[in-house]
């Protein structure tokens, strides 16, 4: 009986924790041993390239743009071709975090058909919230690594992404997905990370039901003599 050799690797981490260069030193073994490839990544990510995957610092692989929301089997095959895709040994999908909850299901199919499938991308948000279909990806997957950074504020190991506005840590209500690189965001540690998170002022009507809310004071009891 013919096993089934296909796996599912996740690799996750914070910003500048090295996760594509470690989907590239993945992806060369296989071209050193002239295994099939194919490479994927989100449309939305276009800061270096648009037919390549590059890392913060140049280094680069060539890939093909998916759609978040479209992944699918059928639209992989629309992409690349059926032959492709059933010559490729790994298909491999950079900046997972920017993909539709279609993903864990598509990738779920591929190992299925017996491929090595390897997805890299942020596992929490720059508030420190799961992030996407990562969550589900890393629960589902066979092989699990998740890489550290270096905090910029203490040198202490970085697990979370600051995002930065005008140099300050930006407020946590901002939109979660903003595609940026150096300048943009740091790799800070747990107790380095700032969340600044918005409290509503409440208005009159609130601060009036709080008030009512409180004990009677109580008043001194007086006697007459």
């Amino acid at each position: 009986m013919v096993m089934n050799k296909g796996q599912l690797e996740v690799i996750a981490g914070c910003m500048f924790s090295g996760k594509t260069e470690e989907l590239i030193r993945r992806l060369e073994r296989v071209r050193i041993a002239r295994g099939a490839i194919l490479l994927f990544k989100p449309t939305i990510d276009d800061r270096y390239s648009t037919t390549a995957v590059m890392t913060h610092y140049g280094r680069e692989f060539a890939a093909h743009l998916l759609a978040p929301g479209e992944e699918t089997m059928e639209t992989l095959e629309q992409a690349v071709g059926a032959a492709a895709m059933e010559e490729a040994a790994v298909v491999a999908f950079d900046e997972g975090n920017f993909f539709s909850a279609l993903l864990p299901d598509l990738c779920e199919a591929l190992v299925e058909r017996g491929k090595r499938v390897i997805v890299a991308g942020l596992d929490l948000t720059f508030a420190g919230e799961p992030f996407g279909p990562m969550p589900t990806l890393l629960a589902l997957a066979d092989r699990v690594d998740k890489l550290e950074a270096v905090c910029v504020k203490c040198g202490a190991p970085a697990t979370r992404s600051q995002r930065l506005v005008d140099g300050r840590p930006a407020r946590a209500d901002g939109p979660v997905i903003q595609v940026g690189g150096l300048g943009s965001y740091e790799a800070r540690c747990r107790t380095c990370h700032e969340r600044e998170r918005l409290r509503a002022r409440p208005n009159k009507a609130s601060r009036l039901r709080t008030r009512s809310r409180r004990p009677a004071r109580r008043l001194a009891a007086t006697t007459c003599g």
